[in-house]
């Protein structure tokens, strides 16, 4: 009896020591991509004008690496070129904004991505978030609402705007 539980406790120490190696290699893994295109972009953009999808490559990286006010340098080279993937480089753009709380800065480069693309969930949803942020609630629960329309089972819209209604 103890040695079975002793093979169990160990299988089961086992286990748990492969998930959390899996999940180390993965974190590895995709660090490993975003330094790749660190440095296969980042020396190009400095010796050559680059297109808008490679701003936009690079200022992504940085910006899921937290370097916010690099990111916002990419990003507004890449908004300036007409390749640029426009929509998703202003939602880029506001979110930089938004997790350095310029706020105001966020919503007008939100707004600038749903007049390229009027149904961008992801837009929309950050745009009710900034609102939310500067306590413009009536807007924030339109954009929610909106957002909802356009994807019902949205559950980051559905909780924010429940947590809306029930402050209001």
């Amino acid at each position: 009896m103890d040695s079975q539980l002793a093979i169990a406790y160990l299988s089961a120490l086992i286990i748990l020591l492969s998930v959390v190696a899996g999940l180390v290699m993965r974190q590895i893994i995709k660090n490993r991509r975003q330094e790749q295109i660190i440095a296969e972009l980042q020396p190009k953009l400095q010796k050559e004008k680059g297109t808008g999808t490679e701003y936009y490559q690079l200022g992504a990286v940085y910006l899921r690496k937290k370097l916010y006010a690099k990111a916002i340098a990419e990003l507004q080279k890449a908004i300036k070129e007409p390749d640029a993937p426009m929509p998703e480089a202003y939602n880029a753009l506001g979110y930089a904004y938004f997790c350095q709380e310029q706020y105001d800065l966020a919503i007008k480069h939100y707004r600038e991505a749903l007049e390229l693309q009027p149904e961008y969930i992801a837009a929309l949803n950050n745009l009710a978030h900034a609102y939310e942020k500067k306590r413009l609630i009536p807007q924030a629960i339109e954009m929610y609402e909106r957002t909802l329309s356009l994807d019902s089972k949205n559950d980051i819209a559905k909780r924010r705007l429940s947590s809306l209604k029930q402050r209001v």
